[in-house]
């Protein structure tokens, strides 16, 4: 038995939003913690999120939304998983949520949601304790 492959985690930004600064530093945060990091750059449909982390075998999604759509983008994200029989994909976000929303994205599946201001050490801290290579 090899040694235990590193987490792949997917950095994705869904959306209209253009703002990937954020997305860019936890990424390189995740990828300085050991772990695989996959980028998909702005603008992407939760179609093509959902399809790059299959093709890409991740274990985690990592979603950034700053323009008030994390609603729908996070709840159709989490849809497309289980339609493609990969909801054990774990599914986290960060960026401007309301605090009124997190419930809600809490309840539709989403593990966690790191508001602005969290120490990139707490989001990897969470991702070793709870994101692990999928089987």
């Amino acid at each position: 038995m090899g040694p235990e492959r590193k987490v792949r985690i997917l950095v994705a930004k869904p959306g209209l939003d253009g703002h990937d600064r954020g997305a860019k530093i936890i990424a390189r945060g995740f990828r300085d913690a050991g772990f695989e990091v996959i980028y998909t750059g702005l603008h992407q449909s939760p179609e093509q999120i959902v399809t790059a982390a299959i093709q890409e075998d991740v274990d985690g999604i990592g979603l950034s939304s700053l323009a008030g759509a994390h609603d729908y983008l996070f709840s159709r994200i989490i849809e497309l998983l289980k339609e493609k029989d990969a909801e054990d994909i774990v599914v986290f976000g960060g960026g401007i949520i309301p605090e009124d929303d997190i419930s809600n994205l809490v309840r539709m599946g989403v593990k966690a949601v790191f508001p602005p201001g969290t120490p990139i050490e707490e989001a990897v801290r969470w991702v070793r304790e709870n994101v692990k290579p999928r089987k």
